[in-house]
């Protein structure tokens, strides 16, 4: 069965309309969702929207109740065979076989994809390395810390040179260090070609790794597009204003409070920064601030303009922190999965 060429746009994954049941619930509600080749899509959403539900039906270890879904110009539902050898997928755990070496580990995967036994042990060299786990390359992966499992994990999904890689909250429970390790080699990875979908709830993790967000909740699409814009569209910038003198910091905030500019908020004194934050909602809140501090004869060493974080944009989205653990899914449903 040959590829069914859908992307008109460059998508190498295109999701239209996608449902998925679990009982009564609805953990996948009509998504439509697109990834451009060659960038990182990183997918937010409150535990329970349907995060994880949705990169197993992409990576073919669900069935989806109704919709279509492409990746890499295959059909998920009618071409699950072909589009797993052109696929790699990390988990939220690290799925290794502990009583092999982490040689042993990447050469199976290598031949259950059948590459040639030389090949196969060229490229489980060739990841190890990559991967800075060539010491440990005879041990047991049984023996390996947390972070190294991980890498192995990573270096796992990577065997088959898989043209879309879909992680499903990659660096769950690792220390910064090996989550930066892991952020470089994803941002490697898509420099060579592939393209990403990440599901997360590190905050950090979407802004250094994502081109492009989509926000999901209750099985839907409730926002998308560029970081930057999706801060634009929640609003809330603020200037953050530092008077060139530190005693001046009160007089600055009452001069601002004065303006009644910002509605029910108020001005904010940071002391440790030496700084005044003041929420506006429009340029001509901006001018007026500015004109407001001029008329007071308050020096300035410096004024900028804060869009809100990352974190902040998911709270308004969703009413809801980011939190970290993962989508629930029955059992019989993982038991379906794995046959």
């Amino acid at each position: 069965m040959t590829r069914i060429d859908e992307n008109t746009s460059g998508a190498a994954v295109t999701v239209r309309g996608l449902v998925k049941h679990y009982g009564e619930t609805k953990a996948l509600d009509g998504v439509d969702l697109d990834v451009r080749e060659g960038t990182v899509m990183g997918v937010l959403g409150p535990n329970g929207a349907g995060k994880t539900t949705l990169v197993r039906i992409l990576s073919t270890l669900l069935a989806p109740d109704s919709g279509r879904a492409t990746v890499a110009g295959y059909d998920v539902v009618r071409q699950p065979r072909q589009l797993r050898r052109v696929i790699g997928l990390t988990g939220q755990y690290a799925s290794v076989d502990e009583k092999l070496s982490g040689w042993e580990n990447l050469y199976m995967i290598g031949r259950l994809l059948d590459l040639p036994r030389k090949d196969a042990r060229s490229r489980a060299d060739e990841l190890l390395e990559r991967f800075s786990l060539t010491e440990a390359a005879k041990r047991p992966a049984a023996t390996y810390s947390g972070g190294m499992r991980r890498r192995l994990d990573l270096a796992a999904s990577m065997i088959g040179r898989p043209a879309v890689l879909f992680l499903d909250e990659p660096t769950t429970g690792l220390d910064p260090r090996t989550r930066n390790e892991v952020w470089d080699e994803v941002k490697r990875m898509v420099g060579d070609g592939v393209t990403v979908l990440l599901t997360t709830q590190y905050m950090e993790e979407a802004e250094q790794l994502a081109s492009e967000l989509t926000v999901v909740d209750r099985g839907q699409v409730i926002a998308g597009g560029a970081i930057e814009e999706l801060k634009a569209k929640v609003g809330g910038r603020a200037l953050r204003i530092r008077p060139a003198d530190p005693v001046q910091l009160r007089p600055l905030a009452g001069a601002l409070d004065d303006l009644g500019i910002t509605g029910l908020a108020t001005t904010t004194v940071d002391t440790d920064r030496s700084d005044v934050l003041v929420p506006i909602l429009s340029d001509e809140q901006l001018t007026a601030v500015v004109g407001a501090v001029t008329a007071r004869g308050i020096t300035l060493s410096s004024i900028t303009t804060e869009l809100p974080s990352l974190d902040e944009v998911f709270l308004s989205l969703t009413g809801h922190r980011a939190s970290a653990p993962q989508d629930a899914v029955p059992a019989e449903d993982l038991q379906e999965a794995a046959v």
